[in-house]
C-alpha cells in the first residue's frame, strides 16, 4: 500500500507538470477537462483503411453484440432495482452505493471482503487498457466508414486532480450524422465490442495464469455447524442462570470476546458476539453453534492437513475423517496469519450417525446478486471451498490485477450499452428507434423517456441503499 501511494503521488506530480507545460492543448467541455492530441491517429487510420473486409464483417457482429449487451444490461439493471426495493435485508449488507466511481482503494475504504484489494497501479493500467482499446475501436470503425477523426486525447475531472478518467477519439460529427444508420451503429458499438474482446482474452490469460501459479493446498470452511434454538428455552449463558431472556439481553450476557457457552434444555451450544449480532431483529429463536470439536477449539477457517495428510478439498476432508471413530484424537493443521498451526482435537459423534466421527465445520452455498455479483459468478472458476497457495510471491498480486481487468472490461462493455444519453448505448438506442419509427421526433421522445426512467430508478436505488445502510 505504501509503495502504491508513493507511485500515485509521483504520477500526480508528473501529469501535473506535463499538462501545465502543454496547457494550450487543454480545453474544458462540460464537467471535463480534455487534453487533445494527435497521438495514435496514424495507427487508427492505418488499421481502418487496411483491413476493410474484416472490419466490414466485424461491423455486423459489433451491432449484434451491441443489441445483446443492451438487452443483458437492461435485464441485470432490472434485477438490481428489484433487489434494492424488495430485498432490503440484502441491501443492508451492501456497503458500496449502487452508483459510485471506480476509484483506487474502493474495496479497502468500504471494507468489502468479497472483492480483492484495488490498488492505484491496478486502476491506472486497467483504465488505460479498457479506455484506449474502447476509443481506438471507435476510431478504427469510423475510418472504415469514412468518418474523419479530428483528434485523440484524455479527459479528467478537475476536482479529481490530473488523474485521467477517460480517453476519447473526437470524430467529425457532421460527417457521422450523414452516414447510414447501420454505419453509425457500428461505430457506436465498436467500443463495447473491443471491451468484450479484451475481457474474454484477459479471462483466458487469467485461467492459464491461475493454473500455473497456484496449487490447491487446503480447504476453507464458512462456518461451524449450527442449530435454531428457541430464545425462551435458554437457561444459562456462561454458567449464569437466566430465564425468559430477550435477544438484546442475550447479547448483553454473551462475552464481548471469545466464545460464549449457552445452554438450552439439556444441550450446550456456543456463540460469538459477531455471530449473534448478525441475527439482530430475531425475537423467537436464535441460531447457535452446535457443541462440536471445531467451535470448542476455535479453529480458523483454512484446514491444510489432518494427521499430516494434505487436505485439498471438502471430499478429501470427509474421506480422512471417515477413517477415525468418535473420540479419536487427531492433529489438524490450520493456516493462520500465513503460518501453520497444529490443533489436537478429539473428534465428536455425528448427530446424524453416532458411529461416525464429527468435526463440526460447515460450507455455505452463496448466491451473488446485482451486476457485480452476476459477473463474479460468471467467471469464478475457483472452488470457494478450496485454499489455493501461490507458487511464487507476486502470484496473488498479478492474479488480482487480471481479475480486475476481466471484471472491469465486462462491466464497461455492459454499462456503456445502457440506453441512456451519457453512454454510447443512448445514441445507439436512438438510432434503433429512428430506424423502426422512421421519425426523429418519436425516436428522440422515446430516448428521453428511457433516460428519465433510468435516472428515476437510480434515485430510487440510492434512497433504498441509504435506508438499508442506516438500519
Amino acid at each position: 500500500m505504501i509503495y502504491d501511494i508513493v507511485l500515485l503521488v509521483i504520477f500526480l506530480v508528473f501529469t501535473s507538470v506535463f499538462l501545465y507545460k502543454r496547457r494550450e492543448n487543454l480545453k474544458r467541455e462540460g464537467l471535463l477537462w480534455l487534453y487533445k492530441t494527435k497521438v495514435g491517429m496514424r495507427i487508427i487510420e492505418h488499421i481502418g483503411k487496411k483491413y476493410t473486409k474484416l472490419l466490414n464483417f466485424l461491423s455486423y457482429l459489433s451491432i449484434i453484440i451491441g443489441f445483446f449487451l443492451m438487452a443483458t444490461m437492461l435485464y441485470l439493471f432490472g434485477k438490481i432495482v428489484w433487489t434494492y426495493i424488495f430485498h432490503n435485508e440484502i441491501v443492508s449488507l451492501i456497503k458500496i452505493p449502487p452508483i459510485a466511481p471506480l476509484l483506487p482503494y474502493l474495496p479497502q475504504i468500504f471494507k468489502v471482503n468479497y472483492l480483492p484489494p484495488f490498488y492505484f497501479i491496478y486502476w491506472i493500467i486497467v483504465l488505460a487498457i479498457v479506455a484506449i482499446s474502447h476509443e481506438f475501436s471507435h476510431g478504427i470503425f469510423a475510418v472504415n466508414k469514412k468518418v474523419r477523426i479530428k483528434s485523440t486525447g484524455i479527459g479528467f475531472f478537475p476536482f479529481f486532480l490530473p488523474i485521467f478518467l477517460a480517453a476519447f477519439v473526437e470524430l467529425d460529427e457532421k460527417k457521422m450524422e450523414k452516414k447510414k444508420i447501420q454505419n453509425q451503429m457500428a461505430i457506436l458499438s465498436a467500443g463495447t465490442f473491443a471491451n468484450l474482446l479484451i475481457a474474454i482474452l484477459s479471462f483466458g490469460i487469467l485461467v492459464l495464469f491461475f493454473s500455473l501459479a497456484f496449487t490447491p493446498s487446503g480447504v476453507v470452511f464458512d462456518t461451524y455447524t449450527y442449530s435454531a434454538v428457541g430464545i425462551s428455552a435458554i437457561t444459562s449463558i456462561n454458567e449464569v442462570n437466566v430465564s425468559n431472556i430477550a435477544f438484546d439481553k442475550l447479547l448483553y450476557f454473551a462475552n464481548t470476546t471469545g466464545i460464549s457457552e449457552i445452554k438450552a434444555g439439556n444441550k450446550s451450544y456456543f456463540a460469538t458476539e459477531s455471530f449473534l449480532e448478525s441475527q439482530s431483529g430475531i425475537n423467537e429463536y436464535v441460531l447457535l453453534y452446535d457443541d462440536a470439536p471445531a467451535i470448542k477449539a476455535n479453529l480458523s477457517n483454512t484446514i491444510i492437513k489432518l494427521n499430516g495428510i494434505a487436505i485439498t478439498s471438502r471430499e478429501k476432508l470427509g474421506d480422512e475423517l471417515m477413517k477415525y471413530s468418535p473420540g479419536d484424537k487427531v492433529t489438524i493443521t490450520i493456516l493462520e496469519d500465513g503460518t501453520d498451526k497444529d490443533y489436537e482435537i478429539a473428534l465428536g459423534k455425528n448427530p446424524l450417525n453416532e458411529s461416525q466421527s464429527y468435526l463440526g465445520v460447515g460450507f455455505i452455498s452463496r448466491q451473488s446478486s446485482g451486476i457485480l455479483g452476476t459477473l463474479m459468478s460468471a467467471f469464478n472458476f475457483k472452488n470457494p471451498a478450496v485454499y489455493y497457495a501461490p507458487n511464487f510471491e507476486a502470484a496473488e498480486f498479478i492474479y488480482n490485477f487480471l481479475w480486475w481487468l476481466v471484471l472491469i472490461g465486462f462491466s464497461v462493455a455492459l454499462v456503456n450499452m445502457l440506453p441512456v444519453g451519457i453512454f454510447d448505448g443512448g445514441r445507439f438506442f436512438y438510432l434503433a428507434m429512428f430506424a423502426i419509427t422512421k421519425s426523429k421526433k418519436w425516436a428522440k421522445r422515446m430516448f428521453k423517456i428511457v433516460t428519465y426512467v433510468f435516472l428515476l430508478l437510480v434515485l430510487v436505488m440510492m434512497i433504498f441503499w441509504a435506508i438499508g445502510l442506516f438500519k
